[in-house]
């Protein structure tokens, strides 16, 4: 079991888990805060941002970047379409992903990213609520970045992400820019989420077979879903979005959660020092002061969600404060939709909102607000009804809570600078000071309030110890905080514990080690228990196993097949089948017709007649088939008939045939040989003489290794290697002096001046063992080193010599080797493939000339 982490906002989690051979996707996040990075698209036309100055980085003139960066108070915007930041495409292979299990609509954003244009063929399970609500928030989007215009100028900003290392903060910090991604098109969405399989809660899904997953309440949103998966020995479950608060969803489901092999947990309080009911007092009481000052509120907020809770707590607060005169809008392309779609949903709230239905009432009182003319919607700004009922002061609710689409985008434009206006912010998802820096310098006043009704530190530590898995995998930012730094809440479990960080792929949970098998009826009833103890009855079994859809099952082996009377002998198979010799073990298998179809990757056998593939990889088979057993068997068969491999110590190993003999295999490696012998010790021995005779050696000088025969003599073993030479020698310590001299003579040196028998000699091999102090130059690729027994005048001697031999620029002189000790200042420009380093002695004119000069001969665009 093995755990993928493509995401690195933990509240936007994105996971794929390996288990039992299936990949499985746990939520696909979209992580939004790249697109605080660009100027807001204004719904309207907007002359002051059309008029912010351009941004140009100092020493750079870059005709490319004209008009990419916009600068507004201090702070440097891309001038182009926003762009999102999808989970990580390199990790896993989309295409091989056999199901998403969506747990909420925030966590399915990045699902068009996933599904279209991957070659993604598996199933993406969802609750009702979850899908529907998902639309909305993905066709709001696709409608405002369609409304505001994707061409043009404005829309093709690429240049900046490749000078990073010269723009200011945030711009330089941008992680990964060139893998951000604008919003697919609307038709992409619909496609992607025409994939969508709905599911209820407590509903068992089967997984190919391989095991079952079930979706059970969280507690966090409408149709907000913990998913548990379950094989017949294992169990994991997937926590994300979780709430133990009482407000509209049904209340969370903790008792299917308990007794897991691997808990995984995310997506938890973005705002952990936030209480979400003191949000929301302090919301109402900030939209009261402002109402009362003849000031209207814009809350920028998501088309569903915490909106509901919204517009029941004022109301009711403004009905209290005597202001239930004030007109509330909820201005969005899906508004009408949201707002009706959310009576409709009884089976999905909580209990006390379930009662108002057979009363009958709606479940929220927003209808009850429509129908008294307190609450409006309207689908844009352009609407005729929303501009002819429009009054102020009021509270309007729009998006997006980041400020870089919709109406909210042109509502602070229009009321930023009278200070009798307000701005709520309550969405956890955006800093809000980054959300408004486009829009500096505001007069109108500003309040975070951010409403997270996710688990916080504290509920998740009490609920990992309620649950008690045997092992759990969170977010690397939910751990605590490193040796040195600022403690900061965490998760504290006191179980094995995985962090995971976006890239990193991580084993977790337990290793399988069983697996549930069917025993078929007519092989049931040949069984034959016995009692090997009391109260344990046991039988032995010859039987045929089979795995099909990842089940297994045991059924009467045929009559005659191999095994029955005797054990297969043992086989190694160590390559892939050949293709032509597979097609004609098929066709003596009965199955003719066989086309083949070469590739890249391998080779791929078609078999139309009996609807089967059969890819044929360097690595690995895999075989898709739709035949019945006989078809299966016949290709097992064949395919095994075609893999070389190694049996029973037979000269052939394709003509090796089962015996009753002890067995014998030796497989040689590049850097080992490994002996899997049953025979007794004479076969050891001799097997042990003959691989010791063909291994390379230098043994009791006889000139030729393979000619060497086993003595009695000690013997004396010397491997070269290109960086080291070994001895083993078990000879006296005369016969290790000479092998040190030998070896030394042989040795590549340069000898001193001061060596009458060794300097300069010109073949090394001859020179032979003196007492004067030995020197020795070794020159590497990227190192010269050099060992010297002489004394300060051969040092000094050596370190001109090499110095003069070094490619440099010193002095100014034309040729290098000509430059002659000076005392000038010196200056080295020392040229690598990745880094120019300059070492200089020279004024500030030689330093600027060198820049100049080292600047002009970059390549560079």
């Amino acid at each position: 079991m093995k755990l993928y982490c493509l995401s690195s906002d933990a509240a936007k989690p994105c996971f794929v888990l390996s288990f039992k051979e299936l990949l499985i996707m746990l939520d696909c996040g979209l992580s939004a805060h790249s697109v605080l990075n660009f100027l807001p698209l204004p719904p309207v036309p907007s002359t002051r941002l059309a008029s912010l100055p351009n941004y140009t980085p100092p020493h750079l003139n870059d005709p490319l970047l004209e008009g990419e960066l916009k600068e507004c108070c201090g702070r440097v915007f891309v001038d182009s379409i926003p762009e999102f930041c999808p989970p990580l495409d390199k990790v896993v292979d989309f295409s091989q992903l056999d199901v998403i299990l969506i747990s909420n609509y925030t966590c399915m954003m990045a699902l068009p990213f996933i599904t279209e244009d991957t070659g993604f063929k598996g199933q993406v399970y969802a609750t009702e609520p979850t899908l529907q609500i998902g639309r909305f928030y993905l066709e709001e989007l696709a409608s405002w970045v369609a409304g505001a215009g994707g061409d043009g100028a404005a829309g093709a900003a690429r240049r900046w992400k490749e000078l990073l290392h010269v723009l200011p903060a945030p711009l330089a910090l941008a992680a990964r820019p060139r893998a951000w991604r604008r919003l697919f098109a609307p038709s992409s969405i619909a496609r992607a989420l025409a994939r969508v399989r709905v599911v209820g809660y407590d509903e068992r899904v089967d997984i190919y077979g391989a095991l079952d997953a079930t979706a059970v309440s969280s507690g966090f949103c409408l149709g907000s879903a913990n998913w548990v998966l379950r094989s017949a020995h294992e169990k994991v479950a997937y926590v994300s979005g979780s709430s133990t608060l009482t407000t509209h969803p049904r209340p969370i489901n903790q008792a299917a959660l308990r007794g897991a092999d691997l808990l995984v947990l995310a997506a938890l309080t973005q705002t952990p020092a936030h209480n979400p009911d003191h949000m929301l007092g302090d919301l109402c009481v900030h939209a009261t002061v402002t109402l009362r000052g003849g000031g209207s509120v814009l809350c920028p907020v998501y088309p569903s969600g915490v909106l509901y809770d919204l517009l029941e707590c004022l109301s009711m607060h403004l009905d209290t404060a005597g202001l239930s005169s004030v007109p509330m809008y909820v201005v969005s392309p899906v508004a009408d939709s949201s707002l009706a779609y959310s009576n409709i949903l009884a089976e999905w709230v909580s209990v006390g909102k379930q009662a108002r239905v057979y009363l009958p009432e709606e479940p929220f009182p927003h209808a009850a607000l429509v129908r008294a003319g307190r609450l409006k919607h309207a689908r844009s700004l352009h609407d005729d009804t929303f501009s002819a009922d429009f009054r102020q002061p009021c509270v309007v609710f729009c998006g997006h809570p980041s400020l870089r689409f919709g109406a909210a985008v042109h509502l602070v434009e229009l009321w930023a600078s009278n200070p009798a206006h307000a701005i709520i912010f309550t969405e956890p998802d955006f800093p809000y000071l980054d959300a408004l820096a486009p829009f500096q310098p505001l007069a109108m006043k500003a309040f975070h309030c951010p409403i997270d009704t996710s688990l916080n530190y504290s509920q998740a530590n009490k609920l990992v110890r309620e649950l008690r898995p045997r092992s759990l995998a969170l977010p690397e930012q939910y751990a605590a905080a490193a040796g040195g730094a600022a403690p900061r809440p965490h998760i504290a479990a006191d179980v094995p514990t995985v962090l995971l960080r976006r890239g990193a792929a991580r084993p977790a949970g337990v290793r399988r080690g069983l697996a549930r098998a069917t025993l078929s009826g007519a092989l049931a009833a040949r069984v034959a228990p016995r009692d090997v103890r009391a109260g344990l009855r046991a039988a032995p079994l010859a039987a045929s196993l089979r795995v099909r859809d990842s089940r297994v099952s045991l059924d009467v082996a045929p009559p005659g097949a191999p095994g029955l009377t005797r054990a297969a002998a043992p086989r190694l198979d160590w390559a892939a089948p050949d293709v032509e010799a597979l097609v004609r073990a098929l066709a003596r298998e009965g199955v003719a017709e066989a086309r083949v179809e070469r590739g890249a990757d391998g080779c791929i056998v078609h078999l139309p007649r009996h609807d089967t593939l059969v890819h044929v990889e360097r690595h690995a088979t895999h075989v898709f088939c739709e035949g019945d057993a006989d078809v299966r068997q016949a290709l097992r068969r064949a395919i095994a008939a075609c893999l070389p491999h190694v049996r029973c110590g037979a000269p052939s190993p394709p003509a090796c045939r089962t015996c009753d003999a002890p067995h014998t295999l030796v497989h040689v490696e590049r850097h080992a040989t490994h002996v899997f012998c049953e025979g007794d010790a004479d076969v050891r021995q001799a097997l042990r003489r003959a691989i010791a005779a063909c291994l390379p050696h230098v043994r009791c000088g006889a000139p030729s290794p393979p000619a060497c025969r086993t003595c009695d003599a000690p013997h004396t073993l010397v491997h070269v290697e290109r960086h080291a030479t070994h001895v083993f020698c078990e000879g006296d310590a005369d016969v290790r002096q000479a092998l040190r001299r030998a070896i030394a003579a042989c040795l590549p040196h340069v000898a001193t001046p001061t060596c009458a028998r060794r300097c300069g000699a010109p073949s090394p091999p001859a020179c032979r063992t003196c007492d004067a102090p030995h020197t020795l130059v070794h020159v590497e690729r990227h190192a010269t080193h050099v060992f010297c027994e002489g004394d300060a005048d051969v040092r000094q001697a050596l370190r001109r010599a090499i110095a003069a031999c070094l490619p440099h620029v010193r002095c100014g002189a034309p040729s290098p080797p000509a430059c002659r000790t000076c005392d000038a200042p010196h200056t080295l420009v020392h040229v690598e493939r990745h880094a120019t380093h300059v070492f200089c002695e020279g004024d500030a004119d030689v330093r600027q000339a060198l820049r100049r000069a080292i600047a002009a001969c970059l390549p560079h665009v």
